[in-house]
């Protein structure tokens, strides 16, 4: 059955602009039947969206968003699992994410920027600390121009990327603790890992074997021959297609809107 659907979203509980519930009541509003919010190596948002959902007449899919050391941006989707089965380990990767807040001021530091953490964690207001919180604070004071800036200058680049390295879980650890928790798993936005020498189908057929079952093939900046491309090695590898906004908020991603992709979602929901 096809469905209204954005599989891709964050909440106050990693680095969205809005809690929970009100991140599925601007799901409704947009007119998506199916929402996945997906918040960075966090599950705190999950119970509150789901019974959001459930008041608003809304399916609510629990999902994670897991950073893999593989390659920069390489980006798992969880979905479906049973979060107890998962919150032990969810709850390690969480307390690495709170330590990397010390691991950036300090990059910054190297760069002449003072950031307050006091500041950062205002912004974070409670969630997981993440870039887009440096980023706000940088903002307020005048440190960059623009959001574009604070990233491609600071937040994004390989020097900053080189200070991550070795503190994420692989793939193959990604994939294989969302299938054992009854999840299933899609590769998130493709256009953005930075593949050294593995073509993309390539790191596909790797993944498969790990137990994939969908590419996100529907993304907002995705161009159409993008698109096309991971329509075809979807259909190539037997794999699902997801499509989601990555919506984070209109002061985080302003080209990132909440999306209601039509998707065939028998195999998810």
């Amino acid at each position: 059955m096809v469905y209204k659907a954005d599989l891709h979203t964050h909440s106050t509980a990693s680095d969205g602009q809005y809690a929970p519930a009100e991140l599925v009541r601007l799901a409704k509003e947009r007119g998506t039947e199916v929402l996945a919010l997906t918040d960075h190596d966090n599950l705190d948002g999950l119970d509150e969206a789901v019974e959001a959902g459930r008041a608003l007449g809304l399916q609510v899919v629990r999902g994670i968003e897991l950073s893999s050391d593989d390659y920069l941006n390489l980006h798992i989707l969880g979905y479906g699992f049973s979060p107890s089965l998962l919150r032990g380990w969810i709850g390690d990767l969480k307390g690495g994410r709170d330590d990397r807040k010390y691991r950036i001021r300090d990059f910054l530091r190297t760069k002449g920027l003072e950031i307050p953490l006091d500041e950062v964690d205002q912004e974070a207001a409670g969630g997981a600390v993440g870039r887009p919180h440096f980023a706000r604070v940088m903002l307020r004071r005048g440190y960059a121009a623009n959001w574009k800036e604070a990233f491609d200058r600071y937040l994004d680049t390989p020097e900053f990327q080189a200070i991550e390295k070795g503190t994420k879980p692989s793939a193959q650890t990604c994939v294989e603790r969302i299938k054992k928790a009854g999840g299933k798993v899609s590769l998130a936005h493709p256009y953005q890992i930075v593949l050294n020498g593995e073509s993309l189908e390539e790191l596909v057929r790797r993944l498969v074997s790990y137990g994939l079952d969908a590419i996100e093939c529907y993304y907002p900046i995705h161009t159409p021959e993008q698109t096309a491309e991971y329509l075809h090695i979807a259909e190539k590898y037997g794999l699902h297609v997801t499509g989601g906004s990555d919506f984070h908020g209109e002061k985080s991603k302003p080209d990132h809107p909440l999306a209601a992709w039509e998707l065939a979602l028998d195999w998810l929901i």
